[in-house]
């Protein structure tokens, strides 16, 4: 009894399938800004830490985005599941990848050093370098 109640209550035209479909597009649109925002601090700052941070902030919350409004269109719990581990893993991935770019980068001296209010990694690579000869 309680599936047919579900599925009459989401079906096409009902009201609140037309929530869904406006929630779906709002993320969708959402999204779509944060992936602009994204690409336009890719252009605009200068250097390697800085872009690196505008392309792995909104790259979340964005698949987010994405991933709720996909699983409010299709209305499946199978759906669902299938999108949740994309999530997880990408949320896992991405940092740490960003990490490790971010570290190169500072290695390979692609860092603007003007804009750099504190130092951190520098000493540590210093150390490291003097344990390691």
């Amino acid at each position: 009894m309680f599936e047919a109640e579900v599925a009459e209550a989401l079906r096409d035209g009902s009201v609140l399938a037309n929530i869904m479909d406006v929630t779906a597009l709002v993320c969708v649109v959402l999204a779509a800004v944060l992936s602009v925002a994204a690409g336009i601090g890719l252009m605009r700052f200068p250097d390697a830490l800085t872009r690196l941070h505008a392309a792995t902030k909104p790259q979340i919350f964005g698949l987010l985005l994405t991933i709720t409004a996909v699983a409010l269109d299709q209305r499946s719990f199978a759906t669902l599941a299938a999108l949740v581990p994309v999530f997880v893993f990408q949320s896992l991935t991405a940092p740490v990848a960003a990490h490790m770019v971010g570290r190169a980068a500072y290695r390979a001296g692609q860092v603007d050093d003007a804009t750099m209010v504190l130092d951190e990694l520098g000493p540590a690579i210093d150390r490291s370098d003097t344990l390691y000869r």
